[in-house]
């Protein structure tokens, strides 16, 4: 199997003229002493145009590979031999530099540019950026352990390519030499071309629009194939990092997760629609999956989706918590550990979980917790500016002082889990440390219940303290300034956080009430509520006139369980009656319920199944797409699921007579939301709906079979 490798640099800068920077990059040859590998140089190729602006000049280099004696053994060799072409234009002021490798070029291909450019911005700047790939065809069997050996020799170079430009740059000072004129016409020339050239260098900018404008069609290839990423138009230096700015705002890098990082950026920039997060924030997701930037793009895009479906970006401004989550949730930001983070302070065992989730939902408690999270986020920019580095996560101080078997009622141990599970998803990496103090004694069995289901990096963050523990050596003074200990805790500080306490029961509200209210909470997002009974399906009709459209789909099931049908039919259904409702509009006041296949229609003569059933559980989240194979009318459908009764007898389950007992069990509610692309934006929109969807099924424009349904629980249970 075929691997390939690509890295690209951040843009390094380096405070000097560009002519200087030549100087000091030409004594890189023939041989180095700073790079051990670099073992001699020949010059194969050598042009020089006429004016002197231009000169191009290719070596071949001879490399000593810092490879096991075995492999060179098997591999035949002791030496690589690299091919280097430089073209420098000293008009444009730009180093376009080719590396290829001449030694096993039928088994290992290895692509390198680098340039170095004019700073868009100063003058007397210069500007480097280097990208590369490697595909390993083939070596000996050792294609993983030559992957490694080539991405380490690789990666300590990247390193060295700057210390390399300033050692030569002192070796010049101290020569006296600390300027070197810029390319100037030669006098014998026309008047008017040479006033016309003399002025280019001084203003670089002008070089840029003209060639913009030839790249302007074939743009997206470039940054696509990423075959050529030293194009100076493929994308402005505002878009691009800069080594200074990654160092100082996101901390120190190596070269691949820098690589990482700029890559996942540059994709986001091309295909995301939305809003594209900050760079600290799209570096937790590279640092939530290690660094593979497949694995992080995929959780990065569902969070976007997640977060465009639930105005994420807005609830800082536009949310307010109701009262009761102010007076009894006890919880609060309070000053900063030593390392400079957010410290949030959570008095868990002081709290009434019962009683916030029967009085406010968990709805609004998942979204309390989250805008404490966009909250957190914030601090950390600002923390970032005030400390002078970067701070990206924060400390949370849980105080479990209090905690009884209340805690452990199953709707709040429901409700905690789904909060953690949101948390995890869409805020990777942000907890930089827990600190749980006061820890009861039923506290252990909990524990070994709980931390299973904590991704293992997180679990190396929590430090549990039993009783007054925390009060000891290693404990609360190792990570929090002694000034800022809170009261409750016996520290000396006033602690703004509410004392929290038992919520009145005059405050709880019935199910139904809460179910209003997460309606109304859910209303702000894109999506449609529809109610679902015993018999009365709730049913969408979408009008297709181009044969090969896609028909989306995407619907949580929030109650009951049902059936998911698409059919297809010739002609139109009659439009609704508005009297369809009749028999249930007693039981739903605003349940949207609409049937549209007339009940003399017959399955198989007046209309068509063209998927097969999909049966959804409640709490489930699917999203599925459909290739039209003809025009005509499509029916989204959701049907009631009835359970089967127990197939070994024929007597009831007791389960199944409680249930239909209970009336609400024959309503069940879908919130929906669907969507027509049409077959000429088939291909682009559906891979970028792909992309911000794991669930969506693989689609390629062949296919028109059935069977892409796909059901994901992304952001459900």
């Amino acid at each position: 199997a075929a691997m390939v490798q690509k890295y690209q640099s951040p843009v390094r800068v380096y405070k000097h003229p560009f002519e200087l920077i030549m100087a000091a990059y030409e004594r890189r040859f023939p041989t180095c002493p700073l790079i051990p590998m670099f073992v001699a140089s020949d010059t194969v190729n050598e042009y020089k145009s006429e004016d002197e602006a231009i000169h191009v000049i290719e070596r071949r280099c001879k490399l000593d590979i810092d490879a096991p004696r075995l492999l060179k053994k098997i591999a035949g060799v002791d030496y690589v031999y690299f091919v280097q072409k430089n073209s420098l234009n000293r008009r444009e002021r730009t180093l376009h530099i080719e590396a290829y490798n001449e030694t096993f070029s039928n088994r290992v291909i290895i692509n390198e540019h680098c340039c170095y450019t004019v700073h868009p911005d100063n003058e007397d700047w210069t500007c480097f950026e280097q990208s590369a790939s490697l595909d390993i065809k083939s070596f000996f069997g050792f294609e993983s352990t030559v992957e490694k050996i080539a991405m380490k020799q690789y990666t300590s170079n990247i390193k060295k390519g700057k210390e390399i430009i300033e050692y030569y740059l002192k070796q010049l000072e101290e020569e006296g030499i600390t300027f070197v004129p810029r390319w100037t016409p030669p006098v014998a020339c026309k008047l008017e071309s040479s006033t016309s050239h003399t002025r280019r260098p001084v203003s670089p900018a002008i070089n840029i629009p003209d060639s913009a404008t030839k790249e302007g069609l074939n743009n997206k290839e470039i940054l696509n194939t990423s075959s050529s990423p030293s194009e100076p138009t493929a994308g402005t230096p505002d878009d691009k990092l800069d080594a200074d700015y990654i160092k100082r705002y996101l901390g120190d890098l190596t070269p691949m997760q820098e690589s990482c990082l700029i890559r996942l950026r540059q994709w986001l920039q091309e295909t995301h629609k939305g809003k594209i997060p900050k760079d600290e924030h799209i570096l937790r997701f590279l640092r939530a999956r290690d660094f593979n930037i497949d694995k992080a793009r995929e959780i990065l895009c569902q969070s976007l989706t997640w977060r465009k479906q639930h105005q994420v970006d807005y609830i800082l401004d536009t949310w307010n918590p109701p009262q009761v989550l102010q007076d009894y949730y006890a919880g609060g930001w309070h000053h900063h550990d030593k390392d400079g983070r957010p410290l949030y302070v959570l008095r868990l065992g002081q709290m009434d979980t019962k009683g916030l989730v029967r009085a406010l939902g968990e709805e609004a408690l998942l979204r309390y917790v989250l805008s404490i999270n966009e909250e957190g986020l914030r601090r950390c920019e600002e923390n970032t500016k005030v400390f002078g580095r970067p701070i990206s996560s924060w400390t949370c101080l849980v105080d479990l002082e209090g905690l009884n078997m209340r805690h452990l009622w199953r709707p709040g141990v429901k409700a905690l889990l789904r909060i953690i599970e949101v948390v995890e998803a869409n805020y990777p990496e942000t907890l930089g440390r827990l600190l749980i103090l006061r820890a009861p004694r039923v506290f252990p069995v909990l524990w070994t219940l709980v931390s299973p289901f904590i991704d293992d990096n997180t679990r190396k963050k929590f430090l549990i303290y039993a009783g007054n523990d925390y009060q000891g050596p290693g404990g609360l003074l190792d990570y929090i300034d002694k000034e800022i200990i809170p009261d409750f805790l016996g520290g000396e500080c006033m602690c703004e956080v509410p004392e929290g306490g038992l919520v009145p029961k005059s405050l709880y509200r019935t199910a139904e009430e809460l179910e209003n209210e997460d309606i109304k909470l859910w209303t702000e997002t894109i999506y449609q509520s529809a109610s679902v009974f015993k018999g009365a399906p709730h049913e969408v009709l979408i009008q297709i006139v181009d044969a090969s459209s896609v028909i989306t789909w995407d619907f949580d099931v929030c109650k009951g369980d049902i059936v998911f049908n698409i059919f297809h039919s010739k002609r139109a259904p009659q439009p609704p009656k508005k009297d369809t409702l009749g028999a249930h509009s007693i039981t739903s006041p605003g349940g949207n319920n609409v049937q549209l296949i007339d009940k003399v229609w017959q399955l198989g003569r007046d209309y068509s199944m063209v998927e097969s059933p999909l049966i959804c559980k409640e709490g489930e989240s699917v999203q599925g797409s459909h290739v039209t194979r003809w025009p005509g009318f499509y029916i989204l459908q959701w049907k009631f699921h009835s359970m089967p009764a127990c197939a070994t007898t024929n007597l009831p389950r007791v389960d199944d007579v409680l249930a239909s007992l209970q009336v609400s069990s024959h309503k069940c509610k879908v919130m929906y939301y669907t969507e027509v692309i049409g077959s000429e934006d088939f291909r682009g929109s559906m891979t970028s709906l792909e992309s911000s969807h794991s669930g969506f099924s693989q689609l390629s424009a062949a296919t028109t079979s059935s069977s892409q349904s796909h059901s994901s629980s992304m952001i459900s249970r």
